[in-house]
């Protein structure tokens, strides 16, 4: 067998092991575990309120296009930051390149304040 597939073999009996294992474990836990389900352990929530009527409720849009816009402006933080790091070593053409992407993120978020996404009614 050549060592190409060697190693290929090697990943695939880790890869069984770290299954099996992880089986082992599942089926011990379920072994171990003290099981006394109550009335009380059933309800839907445990939270102390009784669930009351059919649990169906309007959220409002503007939570998850904040939530994105939270999320775009924290991943170009990541990319920010280790170019902040670099930015000597890495050259005028790196320079280019992250004014590009801020300036369409830029963009991006002059198009949202347009279309009035921010604007909290």
């Amino acid at each position: 067998m050549s060592t190409y597939f060697e190693s290929y073999l090697t990943v695939g009996a880790f890869a069984a092991l770290g299954a099996v294992l992880v089986l082992v474990m599942l089926g011990v836990a379920s072994v171990l575990r003290p099981t006394k389900p109550t009335a009380e352990k059933q309800l839907t929530y445990e939270c102390g309120v009784d669930p009351v009527g059919d649990g169906w409720s309007q959220t409002y849009v503007r939570y998850y296009v904040f939530g994105l816009l939270f999320v775009i402006f924290d991943v170009e933080a990541v990319f920010i930051f280790p170019w902040a790091i670099q930015v000597d070593e890495l050259g005028v053409f790196a320079l280019v390149a992250m004014l590009f992407f801020i300036v369409t993120v830029i963009e991006g978020l002059v198009y949202a304040v347009k279309k009035g996404v921010l604007r909290w009614e």
